[in-house]
């Protein structure tokens, strides 16, 4: 008996946002779906529109499980995460710890696929470029859809945020930015090709 697909499906278990008031809670599983959906979408951009060979599908697999030592560690919250050095290192400790816990519950011949599923650091620099852009594009996504929800805690986290993707340099991210961002804050109604007045 393997306990792995048991113990990786608690994601929808894991708040993210903790020490935020939030108008609706997002679970870590929710927003592994969003980075995923959105790397995706960024390899695609790339590839069609910048003429890069980004293996788009593998890009969303790495996208799905590039929080989910979270299972074990829960979502810390980033000002503690990355307060100093030290605390970057031991956080990266936990990390690994939890990522081997994790894949100990394979069976032995499935071990060495999601060793490599879950290890980023062998992933091209593409690919970790772009999941990285894709996870702040989903936290800037959560912080607009907060606001237009009115809820005013999240302002500063949505500029600290854009100004981390713009930051980034990747045109995949400034193109996404600029063509799909701006519908994040409409309402269902003020979609036109959705609701047709």
């Amino acid at each position: 008996m393997s306990g792995f697909f048991s113990m990786l499906l608690r994601m929808k278990y894991i708040n993210r946002w903790g020490l935020m008031r939030n108008t609706y809670n997002e679970n870590l599983s929710q927003h592994s779906f969003d980075v995923a959906v959105i790397a995706h979408a960024l390899a695609l951009i790339g590839n069609i529109r910048l003429g890069k060979s980004t293996d788009a599908d593998k890009t969303a697999v790495l996208a799905l499980f590039h929080d989910a030592e979270e299972i074990l560690t829960g979502d810390l919250p980033t000002p503690v995460k990355y307060h100093d050095e030290s605390m970057k290192r031991a956080y990266g400790e936990v990390k690994q710890a939890a990522v081997g816990r994790l894949i100990a519950l394979l069976p032995d011949d499935m071990r060495g696929i999601y060793s490599g599923i879950f290890d980023m650091e062998d992933a091209e620099d593409e690919i970790r470029d772009i999941i990285k852009a894709a996870d702040k594009i989903a936290a800037l996504i959560k912080c607009i859809e907060e606001e237009t929800a009115g809820n005013r805690e999240f302002a500063r986290a949505k500029e600290s945020q854009y100004s981390a993707i713009k930051g980034l340099g990747l045109a995949q991210a400034d193109i996404f930015m600029a063509e799909f961002l701006p519908a994040f804050g409409l309402t269902l109604d003020e979609h036109p090709e959705i609701i047709p007045k």
